[in-house]
């Protein structure tokens, strides 16, 4: 039985780290774990395509939470009867089980189905407070970072877009676009 695991987070901002010693602590050694920067929404993701190429019946993979390896129930179940199918059993650490055996299995699929309703209503509270908040005038998005101001006047200049696009550091195509605006 070898040891392998997987950490992922969702985004590049986030860090590795605390699963990463996780794993380390559970005796997984550093060429054997496997991580993504990326959504649980993704299917491709390359360090778990990796994984899935590696280990081999009688392996374990170890994960730090349910979460981390799928974002929904049918997610879970997939990847958990896609390693199964080859002899590989899933262990989630911090949740303390396994899909070794029937009682692992219904567990984790009972579990993955409570991290689904859970998340469902993060997006719904979310999508909530986004409601309320643009009811209250509340913008969203970036701010304007460009001078439109500058823009115009360089414009009645007689600067054509490529022109000012040099003079403002911006592209050209951002140029057109502001003025299709404005105009």
């Amino acid at each position: 039985m070898r040891l392998f695991g997987y950490a992922r987070v969702s985004t590049s901002k986030q860090s590795l780290d605390l699963q990463i010693s996780a794993l380390k602590n559970a005796e997984v050694q550093d060429n054997r774990i496997f991580t993504d920067s990326v959504s649980g929404s993704q299917s491709d993701r390359e360090g778990l395509n990796t994984l899935r190429l590696k280990v081999e019946q009688g392996d374990v993979i170890l994960v730090t939470k349910l979460d981390r390896l799928g974002r929904d129930t049918a997610d879970m179940i997939s990847w958990i009867k896609e390693f199964d199918a080859v002899g590989v059993s899933v262990r989630f650490l911090d949740d303390a089980i396994s899909t070794e055996g029937t009682m692992g299995k219904m567990v984790v699929t009972i579990l993955s189905a409570v991290a689904q309703a859970e998340r469902q209503r993060s997006l719904e509270r979310t999508n909530e407070g986004r409601l309320d908040a643009k009811s209250r005038g509340v913008k969203f998005g970036r701010k304007r970072s460009v001078d439109r101001d500058k823009l115009m006047a360089l414009k009645q200049q007689g600067f054509e877009a490529s022109e000012i696009a040099k003079k403002m550091g911006i592209g050209r195509s951002t140029v057109y676009k502001l003025l299709s605006e404005i105009r």
